[in-house]
């Protein structure tokens, strides 16, 4: 199946579903609304999962790790082989997703797409699509058929996820240097200037931030991404794991799975998703808005309201998977008896404007 199949795959959530999932809401005994974004998110899910019984586990999260030439730029404070280091890490259990997803009683994938080094262990899922991309700086990341490939990859990965009985997907991820890849793609995704979408990343001294943003700005000038094409961005300023991501949240529109997006990669790459098909916005759920600078002009360009703003910026789907214990207290509340016909009251009406 291609991305074009794909695409053609994704009809729209079921309104039925929504409609019975607000039904629902509202009949709980407390006022209309109250539970402002949460219900929004149940209703979301139960139009994407098709039917007002909504499933909030079993659940997992997919942390695709790659590497990217720019770092030979000086764009990190430290070097590629961290990336591996922290693909082992999320194997054995010890990462710092990994240790909240076990609170929060989510499976933890690491999905190789393509570090510079092999991880050497055998719970890493390996959907390689080389040994880190090129250096945006001086050309492209990647050739077009490779950002396609990978885009399949990553919506193929859902699919089989999707098999094994998962209901909710997070997307995280780890790849030194990826939040210059990020920038460049909302750069040149969004019409924005290096400064607007390149922040500090892991904490980047300014010496450090301003040669990041000139390594954005000589991407954007050597590789000339075409905004209209947005797998020509992908392919040229982009990343393994974020066309991986991508795929993702294609593979969810298609396969009716609802997918957590993280933080700025994460969102960077619901963007190229939404880009390639404008019908995948409504199967993707925020999570998180992220300190990083082109974070904020990403979610406003796509309509999504994160229901967390806590300033963080470490990656790896940690904010996604936050999500999850906060969702589990909405959903318990909204598949309780708890209801205004229980209690032998009369329901809420809505009165704005009467």
């Amino acid at each position: 199946m291609g991305i074009s199949e794909i695409c053609a795959g994704i009809t729209g959530p079921d309104k039925r579903a929504e409609a019975e999932a607000k039904r629902r809401w509202d009949a709980v005994a407390k006022p209309l609304g109250s539970l402002g974004r949460f219900e929004e998110a149940v209703i979301r899910i139960a139009g994407i999962q098709g039917t007002a019984d909504v499933r909030g586990a079993p659940r997992c999260c997919l942390v695709f790790c790659a590497d990217h030439g720019v770092v030979e730029e000086g764009v990190s404070q430290t070097d590629s082989s961290v990336t591996a280091r922290v693909a082992r890490s999320i194997a054995e259990g010890a990462s710092n997703v990994s240790l909240m997803a076990e609170k929060a009683e989510t499976d933890v994938f690491a999905v190789d797409m393509g570090m510079a080094q092999l991880a050497g262990d055998a719970r890493i899922l390996s959907r390689r699509m080389g040994s880190g991309t090129g250096n945006i700086a001086r050309g492209p990341a990647m050739d077009r058929r490779t950002a396609e490939a990978a885009l399949l990859a990553g919506a193929d990965l859902v699919r089989e996820i999707k098999q094994k009985g998962y209901a909710l997907i997070a997307t995280g991820e780890m790849g030194i240097g990826n939040t210059t890849a990020s920038a460049a793609l909302a750069s040149a995704l969004l019409g924005l200037p290096p400064e607007e979408t390149a922040g500090r990343g892991a904490g980047l001294s300014d010496a450090g931030l301003a040669r990041k943003r000139a390594a954005v700005a000589r991407a954007l000038a050597v590789n000339r991404p075409d905004p209209d094409d947005p797998v020509d961005v992908l392919s040229k300023v982009g990343g393994f794991e974020i066309a991986g991501m991508a795929g993702a949240f294609l593979g969810g529109a298609a396969y009716g799975v609802p997918v957590v997006a993280d933080g700025v990669i994460s969102a960077a790459a619901a963007l190229v998703a939404c880009r390639i098909c404008p019908r995948a916005r409504a199967y993707i759920l925020p999570s998180h808005r992220s300190r990083e600078s082109a974070a904020r002009q990403i979610l406003s360009e796509l309509d999504l309201h994160p229901v967390l703003d806590a300033g963080m910026a470490l990656g790896e789907g940690t904010g996604a998977v936050m999500l999850f214990p906060l969702l589990d207290m909405a959903l318990a509340v909204y598949g309780s008896s708890h209801t205004f016909q229980n209690l032998g009251m009369a329901a809420y009406v809505p009165l704005e404007g009467k």
